[in-house]
C-alpha cells in the first residue's frame, strides 16, 4: 500500500460525482469541512453532513458512495461495526482520527477501512483519499505509512493491506475458506497469503506457525482486536 494510488476505470466527473457523507461531532469541524471540500473538488458531492452514526444511517440520501469518518465519535459503538455495515451498504470508509498510533491505523485497515487520516494533517490529502476509496484503493499518508513500515510496532515484520486483512480474520477464528470467501479470493490464494504472514514472522523470529500463536501475534501488533 501507498500513499498515491492509482484511479480505476471507473473515475468520478462533474456528470458522476462521488457522493459523499461526513460524520464528525465537532460542528466547527464538520461545517469547516464541508465549505472546504464542496469547494475543493467538483468531482465530490457532499450529500450529508450529519453529528452521530445513528444520523447517517436514517439520512434520505443514505446509501452514499464514500463516508469521511470520525473515529473518535463518542458512541460506544465499535468501529469494527461501522466499518462492517458501511461495507454490507456498499459504502467505502475513509477514517479521520487525532492518533496516529500504528496500533490503530492497522486496526482500522483491518476492519475493512480504505483510508485513515490524521486531522493534522493537510486537508488536501482528505480528497485525494475520498477519491481513492472511491475507486477501491487504500489511503495512507506518507508519515502514517512511514510508521507502519518502520518498525514503530517492535521489531514485526511488514504486512501488506491483504495480508493483514488475512491474518485478522483468520486469527479471529475463520477457517481459511471463510477468509478467501470474505475477501473474494479463492482459498488457494488465501494459504498463500498465510504461508507469506508466517514465513515474514519467521524471518522476523517470531513463530506463527499455530493459530493459537498467529492470533497473539495479530493482537500484539494491533492486526486483531483482543475482544474479536
Amino acid at each position: 500500500m501507498t500513499n498515491i494510488s492509482t484511479l480505476s476505470t471507473e473515475t468520478p466527473s462533474k456528470a458522476n460525482p462521488i457522493r459523499l457523507a461526513l460524520v464528525d461531532d465537532h460542528r466547527m469541524l464538520l461545517g469547516a469541512l464541508t465549505e472546504w471540500i464542496r469547494g475543493a473538488a467538483d468531482d465530490i458531492h457532499m450529500v450529508a453532513a450529519v453529528t452521530t452514526w445513528p444520523e447517517l444511517l436514517t439520512h434520505p440520501e443514505f446509501p452514499v458512495d464514500v463516508v469521511l469518518l470520525d473515529l473518535d465519535l463518542k458512541d460506544n459503538i465499535p468501529v469494527s461495526l461501522k466499518i462492517s455495515t458501511l461495507k454490507t451498504a456498499g459504502v467505502k470508509t475513509v477514517l479521520m482520527s487525532t492518533y496516529s498510533e500504528a496500533g490503530l491505523v492497522r486496526e482500522a485497515l483491518a476492519a475493512g477501512a480504505l483510508g485513515y487520516l490524521v486531522k493534522s494533517e493537510e486537508a488536501t490529502m482528505i480528497v485525494e483519499a475520498i477519491r481513492a476509496a472511491y475507486s477501491g484503493e487504500s489511503f495512507i499518508s506518507a508519515e502514517l505509512d512511514e510508521a507502519l513500515n518502520n518498525g514503530a510496532n517492535g521489531g514485526s515484520p511488514r504486512l501488506s493491506a491483504q495480508e493483514r486483512r488475512v491474518m485478522a480474520l483468520y486469527g479471529a477464528g475463520e477457517p481459511v475458506k471463510a477468509v478467501a470467501h470474505q475477501l473474494g479470493i479463492s482459498e488457494e490464494t488465501a494459504k498463500s497469503y498465510l504461508k507469506r504472514i508466517r514465513e515474514k514472522y519467521r524471518l522476523a523470529g517470531f513463530d506463527v506457525g499455530t493459530k493459537v500463536a498467529l492470533r497473539k501475534r495479530a493482537i500484539h501488533d494491533g492486526i486483531l482486536l483482543q475482544t474479536d
